[in-house]
């Protein structure tokens, strides 16, 4: 799976061909046409509620693809998390890591691209989460 570019309509219509729903009843949940749907297939970015929408009929949180891309590509921050003021928006306290990203990060350190260290600074992963991971996935290849 490739976070870096995301074309969310070609990956709504694998979902689509995987788990066999007919046209008609996407375009009543949907409540548009079928070249509507074919157009969203088409598209490289979707209306969030669309997105929304497609997420809760294909009981798929694609979502989710977009945050394992900020987990992934997002810049470094730079600024002291301490100085930065207080947001009304939420607040979420773990991030999400989906198998692909573990495996990812296991990879960058086993091919000795990045260190443990390095790899904590720049994903933000915890140390003690990330040598849970190291010993867990050690121990399923042996």
């Amino acid at each position: 799976m490739n976070f870096k570019k995301i074309h969310i309509g070609k990956m709504i219509e694998k979902s689509v061909t995987e788990s066999g729903i007919e046209t008609s009843r996407i375009c009543n949940f949907l409540k548009c046409t079928e070249q509507k749907i074919e157009k969203m297939y088409q598209a490289k970015s979707l209306d969030t509620e669309v997105l929304l929408r497609w997420s809760k009929l294909l009981e798929y949180d694609f979502f989710r693809i977009y945050s394992q891309h900020l987990i992934l590509y997002a810049p470094i921050s730079t600024k002291d998390t301490e100085s930065k003021p207080k947001s009304t928006l939420p607040h979420f306290r773990k991030n999400i890591y989906t198998q692909e990203i573990i495996d990812f990060i296991l990879e960058q350190i086993s091919t000795g691209e990045m260190t443990k260290i390095q790899v904590i600074k720049r994903y933000r992963i915890p140390k003690t989460t990330l040598y849970k991971w190291i010993d867990k996935y050690k121990n399923l290849k042996n």
